[in-house]
């Protein structure tokens, strides 16, 4: 099917860290100000991308990891973890267990551990939001999981600005997402876990060197960070939602205060560290981010499009994909060389074509 038919089809139709760190309540909420004029530098268009399926009818996929030649794919909606092998079959591997489901809750970021033993899932459960660890076993192919062990739980969790993105980064450790679950005031407090971003051992403790001692908050002053990763040179990149105004691209300082609620996108406030790119969310609702090369790759659900972002110069980017597979989600290095990247239009928020939601491929050279 052509983008063009594609288009026109669519329009017709740890715990034991948690005890020791509470969720607090904040000082009252102050009116945020009026951000400051921002400067976003204008995007190019990229027609000539040219992207396949890799498959199809999936249910609102979440996130993406690499293990061998297979990809493991998370389901919000349904709490399943599918395997994609190298032939392109799809076969679910486990179910996780007391997933609920409710807005933008579910079955959400998967990540591996450097050792490739492990697989870490979060997911939104009756009592919060959790990451919990499983076993990995078997080979590409026939991947199986062990029983979970919780590393973290007890997560702010809300019906909207769950985060739920975590990864590995180059220091071995676990970082996780989390947004502010509709308490604004509580991103601003460093006691509180909502609206952070947080950096654990792979067991769930403390790591030593937190920018606040005994503290896993890693970040703080976040809306709904969505998605991380880091450059070849060790800076790390995080996707934002914003509200109404300014959605954000943001380089993640250890400490570092990013502004929501008091300020949404550049405000020129030194106490705030501004977004090195910002969009209005009509044009982005940015999501899964990947760095591939020396290119960061930026899924955007609203916005309908794949941004191509130059990590030597992040507040530019190219669009490509605009409008030709609806909403996007997820973007990872595939395990043939190509970029994947996941659709989620069939969540209550986007017009599904035949054949979503779905992975299609690209190049990386096309767009980097």
């Amino acid at each position: 099917m052509t983008s063009a038919a594609r288009t026109a089809g669519r329009r017709s139709r740890a715990a034991l860290v948690l005890l020791l760190l509470p969720v607090t309540a904040c000082a009252p909420l102050l009116t945020p100000p009026v951000p400051a004029p921002a400067v976003r530098e204008p995007s190019t268009v990229d027609a000539g991308t040219a992207a396949t399926d890799v498959v199809t009818e999936l249910t609102t996929p979440w996130s993406m990891v690499v293990v061998g030649d297979s990809v493991l794919v998370s389901e919000r909606d349904t709490g399943r973890i599918v395997e994609v092998t190298a032939a392109h079959d799809v076969r679910e591997v486990i179910t996780v267990a007391g997933v609920r489901h409710g807005g933008e809750g579910g079955l959400l970021g998967l990540a591996v551990d450097p050792s490739g033993e492990h697989l870490y899932a979060y997911s939104t459960a009756d009592a919060g939001n959790r990451v919990q660890r499983y076993d990995l076993d078997g080979e590409p192919g026939a991947l199986t999981l062990a029983a979970p062990v919780d590393v973290v739980s007890g997560l702010p969790s809300a019906g909207n600005h769950n985060g739920g993105r975590i990864a590995f980064g180059p220091d071995r450790m676990l970082y996780v997402t989390v947004g502010d679950a509709g308490d604004r005031a509580a991103a601003q407090d460093v006691d509180a876990l909502a609206g952070k971003i947080l950096r654990l051992e792979p067991d769930g403790t403390v790591p030593a060197d937190n920018p606040f001692p005994g503290s896993p908050v890693y970040s703080y002053g976040h809306r709904n960070p969505q998605g991380i990763a880091w450059s070849a040179d060790g800076r790390m990149f995080a996707s934002e939602f914003g509200q109404d105004t300014w959605d954000e691209l943001n380089v993640i300082e250890p400490g570092g205060n990013y502004g929501w609620p008091e300020v949404e996108g550049i405000g020129g406030d030194d106490a705030y560290i501004d977004p090195v790119q910002v969009w209005a969310p009509t044009d982005a609702s940015p999501s899964g981010l990947a760095a591939i090369g020396d290119t960061l790759y930026l899924a955007n659900l609203r916005g309908e499009r794949l941004r191509a972002i130059p990590v030597a110069d992040p507040a530019t980017s190219t669009e490509l994909l605009a409008h030709e597979f609806g909403r996007l989600r997820d973007v990872v290095l595939g395990p043939d060389g190509r970029v994947w990247v996941a659709t989620s239009n069939r969540g209550g928020r986007g017009t599904a074509a035949p054949g979503d939601d779905r992975i299609v491929s690209f190049e990386a050279s096309a767009g980097g």
